[in-house]
Formats: C-alpha cells, sequence, structure tokens
C-alpha cells in the first residue's frame, strides 16, 4: 500500500507555485551529449586518469565505455558541465545521469556493487549543476533523479518458444528499484522521474519502490511518470494506450504524467492529447529530436523541434516540456523561448 501520509518534501509547494505561473522546462539527452565526447574505454574507468572512488568497482573483464552512468564517479566534471549547460540554456529541472543505474542495468557491465555510489554521486553531481546555474543568474533548479526501465520487461516473455517465461519478477524490480531511489535521496534529489516506461508494471514496481524509499527518511518526494510510446500503434510496448496507461498509474497521485523517447513531437503529439484529456495530474512531454537517421544520429534543428513543441503548449496540453534523445543545450533555448507565450494547461480535479 503506498502511504500517503507521510509529509510532502518543501520543495513540493515551490514546484506547485511556479508550475502555475509558467510552462516548466526539462533538460535535454545525457547521452548523446556523451556522445559527442567521444570518450574512450580509459575515460570512462579513469585508469591512468582520475583516480576516483568509481575504480574501485570497476571489473577489468568488463569493458566500461557506454556505460555513462559510471561518468558520475569517473568523469564527474564531464556530466556536471553538461547538465549546467542545459540549465543556463533555460531548464528549470536537470535529470541526474542514472538512466541505468540500477542492479539489473549494471549487471552488463559487472557494476552492481556500484549501484548506491552511482545513485548519490548522480544527484550530487546534478546538484552541483543546480547550484552553479543560480548562483549565476538568481533562478532555482531542481534535481530529478532519473530512474530508467531496465532492460527487462515484466509483463512480456523474451523467449517467444515459452510465452510464461519472465526474465524478472515484480519484486526483482521492486528491490533494484528501492537500492537506486535510496542512493537518489541520499544524495539530495528533489524528485523522482521514473521515465522511459515501456511496461507499466515495470512502473509499479517502481512506484511501490519509491514509497518504501519515502518511508525510510518520513516524507514523499514528488513523483515523475514518463512512458514511451514505441510505435504507430499509439501504445507502449506492454499494450497499452495513453488512457490506459493514466489509469494504471494515476493511483501514485504523481506530480507529473506524460511521454517521451520513441517519436519525435510531430508524432507524440495526439498521445500527449489523450493523455491531458484524461489526466488530472500535470502533463510532461520531452520528444526526441524527430527520429534517428541511417546512422543513428538526430537531425532535427531546434528550430524545428521547438516549434512543434510550441503547438502543445498552444493547444493546452502541457505543463512541462524538454527533449530526449537528440537534444541539445540549443534545443531546450529554443523550447523555452517557444513556450514562454503560453500558459501552462489547466489541470482539472
Amino acid at each position: 500500500m503506498l502511504n500517503f501520509a507521510l509529509p510532502d518534501a518543501p520543495n513540493l509547494a515551490s514546484l506547485r507555485a511556479l508550475a502555475d505561473q509558467r510552462i516548466l522546462i526539462l533538460d535535454g539527452a545525457m547521452g548523446t551529449m556523451i556522445q559527442t565526447l567521444n570518450m574512450s574505454e580509459e575515460d570512462f574507468t579513469a585508469q591512468g586518469h582520475i583516480h576516483g572512488p568509481g575504480c574501485r568497482h570497476h571489473h577489468s573483464d568488463h569493458p566500461q565505455k557506454g556505460n555513462n552512468d559510471l561518468l558520475v564517479l569517473t568523469q564527474p566534471q564531464a556530466v556536471e558541465e553538461i547538465q549546467f549547460t542545459f540549465a543556463m540554456a533555460g531548464a528549470d529541472i536537470l535529470e541526474t545521469n542514472t538512466f541505468s543505474s540500477t542492479s539489473i542495468a549494471q549487471a552488463d557491465y559487472g557494476l552492481e556493487s556500484a549501484v548506491h555510489d552511482l545513485n548519490v554521486a548522480g544527484a550530487q553531481v546534478a546538484r552541483r549543476a543546480a547550484d552553479r546555474a543560480e548562483a549565476r543568474d538568481g533562478r532555482r533548479r531542481f534535481v530529478a533523479g532519473a530512474v530508467g526501465p531496465t532492460n527487462r520487461t515484466a509483463s512480456i516473455s523474451p523467449d517467444v518458444n515459452d510465452p510464461g517465461y519472465r526474465a524478472v519478477s515484480f519484486d526483482d524490480l521492486r528491490l533494484a528499484y528501492g537500492e537506486q531511489i535510496d542512493g537518489l535521496i541520499a544524495g539530495g534529489a528533489d524528485l523522482i522521474l521514473i521515465e522511459t516506461i515501456f511496461d507499466t508494471l515495470n512502473a509499479k514496481a517502481a512506484i511501490f519502490a519509491a514509497f518504501e524509499s519515502f518511508a525510510k527518511v518520513g516524507r514523499r518526494l514528488p513523483i515523475m511518470i514518463s512512458g514511451t510510446i514505441t510505435d504507430a500503434s499509439g501504445r507502449t510496448l506492454s499494450g497499452q494506450t495513453p488512457t490506459a496507461f493514466w489509469h494504471s498509474v494515476a493511483h501514485a497521485r504523481p506530480f507529473s504524467v506524460g511521454l517521451n523517447c520513441a517519436l519525435g513531437a510531430a508524432a507524440m503529439r495526439p498521445h500527449m492529447a489523450e493523455i491531458a484529456a484524461v489526466s488530472t495530474a500535470l502533463t510532461c512531454a520531452y520528444p526526441n529530436a524527430g527520429l534517428p537517421n541511417a546512422f543513428g544520429q538526430y537531425d532535427e534543428t531546434p528550430e524545428e523541434t521547438a516549434a512543434q513543441v510550441a503547438e502543445f503548449a498552444r493547444d493546452g496540453i502541457v505543463n512541462l516540456v524538454g527533449g530526449c534523445c537528440g537534444t541539445t543545450p540549443d534545443h531546450i533555448r529554443a523550447i523555452a523561448e517557444a513556450v514562454a507565450p503560453f500558459a501552462p494547461r489547466k489541470v482539472s480535479a
């Protein structure tokens, strides 16, 4: 059972007040920004470069290049600089670089033991970026602890010959998410962002884990919930429409609900409109910069993305907007400027 008797974290009132005044801005893509740095295996492991706390977790038999979350330990300055640049481009909320910081996802790299440190450091790095930006211009920024979907699904069998098989259980996910969220809270996250949800059962495990973590610290952080529509069917991978998705997570009383990733803004718009029509929470959209090209890169310009997201704002279907894959600080700056003239969506009781 989710305990709503816990007091809200003090930052919730500030967030709500801001959201009443204007459309809030989320940051952009961390992964594609890291790719532009062209880091080597040595950069990821900090061997011969930075002898930080990440090195004590490194397994020599598991290459770490591509394990972007590890950089909060081995290259924290690089991660902080990306987040600071997003903040100065207009972001009100900075996501931690912890999308894959669960024991389930880190098992691919042999770094299950690093999960607590990854999440604490991830929140601390984002907090430093937020504080730097506030010191520069006086605007408060908030840190959202990013909780990704893991690389396993609780609702669908990975074996076509055994449809009843599951690679992970609800409790496996709950425990893994709990370890992650404990670390994010310890590091100073203001919110918990459960994102890129392709399987709502995974999300339910993350919600349950979040409330268990809240009980440990005696306060309830705002929860942002963001699903992903995977194709033209207009459904999540586990088969839900946007309306069904909302009704499946509404019990958590989230601060916001919405969609991110998989689609560009133009393709996402009808699905966001559907959520906006039923949700009693704030709505949040952070699409990709279009669809990837044949080389996996994103060609949509900041102006093109911003013009499409501005239509979301003009039509009154969003309270928060930002960017997912392929979006740069220039995209976020353009989005922030494009939605500024429009009022946030009115939330129905």
